[in-house]
């Protein structure tokens, strides 16, 4: 069993977890299952504070691994790294979950790497290792710091999350974030750091299906649900606050523009919830540019820029800053600057 002290970043918000245990139809989320998430979700600041990048160093620092795959089988409990069940190169299995938990970390892998001239998670060659079957009938999945973990939904209001590429994506990609700013997960930085899980999340699944910023849906999470919330999704990037209404959920709290962001302290501060605005954000220049992976270059470039507690207003000036660099540097079109700064003002930014 690996012991982990660190702490957690979980696909599902808690808010909609919190709708669900509240809501007397569904049986399948409890307090007990709360409480876990509550718990892995406390580890997560320490993985950050180690990791959040210093000042760098003269010489390039060893490489953490090889970038390598293993994928274990938690067995239903709340225990990672129980059984190997497939390594890199090894045969396939016959379990869907394993399956797609090791095709889809090498999707993202290869397009860190092809698109975005990053090795591994770390840009060191880290080993992705990736957990299914964990907790019984756990309702989400999530990034410690260290690893990926995946339950298996209770097949009621969510599937499989490790069949979803688009969550192996969006959580491999918080680790991006952690080695390359650090962004503290509360307030606006981590709304930031949930918005670039879900650009890097939506820029895969796009590269991954050859679609276009037109072709593409812009939802978040439209994978893993199952037949009671069949055809909803967590968040949309084209229209934050319409991806879900039904009396299960209840109604998609994401605001679109900066007048109507969240400023309680539930969620962080709004973690999931004020991820809209730049989502919307990132949504609008990537379809004026007509290349989701074009923007997802920008938003790369200025992530290594960024400070751990970055606001919207300093995380708006970075991109598009990015976007003048890259532009003279010929990886973007001409004009990327102005269209970043015109989306920026266009959900009350800048």
């Amino acid at each position: 069993m690996h012991a982990s002290t660190r702490t957690t970043c979980h696909f599902v918000p808690p808010y909609v977890e919190a709708a669900l245990a509240d809501n007397v139809a569904v049986t399948t989320v409890d307090d007990p299952q709360l409480d876990l998430s509550e718990e892995l979700r406390e580890r997560r600041t320490k993985a950050i504070e180690r990791d959040t990048p210093a000042a760098a160093p003269s010489l390039a620092p060893p490489a953490t691994g090889t970038s390598r795959r293993e994928v274990y089988d938690s067995g239903n409990t709340t225990n990672q790294r129980v059984s190997l069940v497939r390594s890199e190169g090894s045969p396939e299995t016959k379990d869907a979950e394993v399956i797609n938990a090791y095709d889809s970390a090498g999707t993202v892998r290869s397009f860190f790497r092809t698109v975005l001239n990053r090795d591994s998670i770390d840009n060191r060659s880290l080993d992705l290792v990736l957990n299914v079957h964990y907790g019984t009938a756990y309702n989400n999945a999530f990034w410690d710091g260290d690893e990926m973990t995946f339950g298996d939904g209770d097949g009621i209001i969510f599937s499989g999350f490790a069949r979803s590429l688009d969550v192996v994506a969006h959580e491999l990609a918080h680790g991006v974030t952690q080695f390359a700013s650090g962004l503290v997960y509360q307030g606006e930085s981590g709304a930031l750091n949930e918005h670039f899980s879900d650009v890097f999340g939506t820029a895969i699944t796009q590269w991954a299906a050859d679609e276009t910023p037109d072709d593409a849906d812009w939802l978040i999470g439209d994978e893993i649900m199952a037949p009671d919330l069949y055809g909803e999704a967590l968040r949309s990037m084209r229209n934050p606050g319409t991806a879900y209404d039904n009396p299960i959920l209840g109604k998609d709290p994401q605001p679109a523009h900066y007048a109507d962001r969240y400023t309680g302290s539930a969620d962080n501060g709004g973690v999931h919830i004020n991820s809209g605005i730049p989502n919307r954000v990132f949504y609008l220049v990537a379809t004026e540019l007509g290349d989701t992976a074009e923007a997802a270059r920008i938003w790369y470039h200025a992530l290594h820029f960024l400070q751990p507690t970055s606001t919207f207003a300093q995380a708006a000036a970075q991109i598009a800053d990015s976007a003048r660099i890259l532009v003279k540097a010929g990886v973007v079109h001409k004009g990327a600057a102005q269209v970043v700064r015109g989306a920026w003002h266009e959900v009350g930014v800048g």
